[in-house]
């Protein structure tokens, strides 16, 4: 079977405006989870739109379980699509109680000829449950918070039991707390359902969680669509390394097999993302997790800031030639170091993935 679904080549636009050129994706199988990430405006929600027929294509083709849903010549509305899209805002009926709306979904797919997918697994009473607003069911929209909006609107979007799941940042207005817990509920409800989905987040650490693949929207082009890991400890551009902020590029030298050398970092070793004649000029990815702090080394830098975040502290390290370095340390080491005081770096460096442009 070919890929459960395909954007081939795809100008997005909003408006007359051009916001993504020339985008391809693809979702292998039924079940599996994309993250879209970029920057506010970059055009992640069109591409939901576009899924979800609520805007056309002007090129390229979106094909959904092997039939095409937009291309030049074929447009199929978006009744008859069987995708369910949860928009950020409160799109639910200001008229109806919150069951009320979420049974407005369930009416849907039973009159949705295109729905073949039976009835979901979880009954509304569950996923009310699983998104704690259960004690909600008789109000209006006006009575409740626009987060528990948003939770109502991704149970009436998932009650239809769609082909495809369009989530638009789900959860951007609760706390953390709450965020984390119905995080771990919908990745139950859409594996247990082996529903597909496609979710924009702000939030590397949600789509880290979620997703078996992460699209990554920079300057109108997917610029990298990887697995989580691969994304975060092998980012494929500066620009990817840039908007995630996570580490320090710092300039060194191919000196051998899986070997770089640094004036005041020395020799540093680990595995290289990809090959590199000897003696190239490279910069290397310094990220928070690579350095290792010790006290007894001779390689000492410069505290300039630290940061706690609670089971660690981050600290920024000068070097010589003014570059800043994050480098983590338990919260609990025993020997924390303040402003202006010398960090100890364990000698030679090793670095698992060697991430060099």
């Amino acid at each position: 079977m070919k890929n459960y679904l395909d954007i081939n080549n795809v100008d997005f636009f909003a408006g007359d405006s051009l916001v993504l050129e020339n985008i391809s994706l693809s979702i292998p199988k039924k079940g599996d989870c994309i993250c879209l990430l970029g920057p506010s405006g970059i055009g992640k929600t069109t591409v939901l739109r576009a899924i979800a027929g609520l805007i056309k294509i002007p090129s390229g083709s979106i094909i959904l379980k092997e039939k095409i849903l937009n291309n030049n010549n074929i447009f199929v509305e978006p009744e008859e699509r069987n995708v369910s899209l949860s928009f950020q805002e409160n799109a639910l009926f200001p008229h109806f109680t919150v069951e009320e709306n979420i049974k407005f979904g369930i009416q849907r797919s039973l009159f949705c000829s295109k729905n073949k997918n039976g009835p979901l697994k979880f009954s509304m009473e569950e996923l009310l449950d699983l998104f704690f607003i259960s004690n909600l069911k008789k109000k209006y929209p006006h009575e409740i918070s626009a987060g528990q909006a948003q939770r109502v609107c991704v149970v009436r979007s998932i009650i239809h039991n769609p082909d495809l799941l369009l989530l638009d940042e789900p959860f951007a207005n609760l706390d953390q707390n709450l965020t984390e817990k119905v995080q771990i509920n919908l990745k139950e409800i859409l594996k247990e359902a082996g529903m597909t989905s496609i979710i924009v987040t702000h939030d590397k650490y949600e789509a880290f969680y979620l997703a078996d693949y992460c699209g990554i929207l920079l300057d109108k082009k997917m610029v990298q669509f990887d697995k989580p890991y691969n994304i975060h400890h092998k980012p494929n551009s500066k620009e990817v390394v840039d908007f995630f902020n996570r580490g320090v590029l710092i300039s060194a030298k191919v000196i051998g097999k899986n070997k770089l050398f640094n004036e005041e970092l020395g020799e540093i070793q680990g595995e290289f993302s990809k090959d590199y004649p000897l003696n190239e000029q490279v910069e290397l990815l310094i990220q928070p997790e690579d350095l290792i702090h010790d006290d007894e080394s001779d390689l000492k830098l410069e505290v300039v800031d630290k940061k706690f975040r609670g089971t660690n502290f981050v600290y920024t390290l000068k070097t010589g030639s003014n570059n800043l370095l994050p480098v983590f340390v338990h919260s609990h080491h025993e020997h924390l170091h303040q402003e202006n005081e010398k960090f100890g770096i364990k000698k030679p460096i090793f670095i698992d993935h060697l991430v060099c442009f």
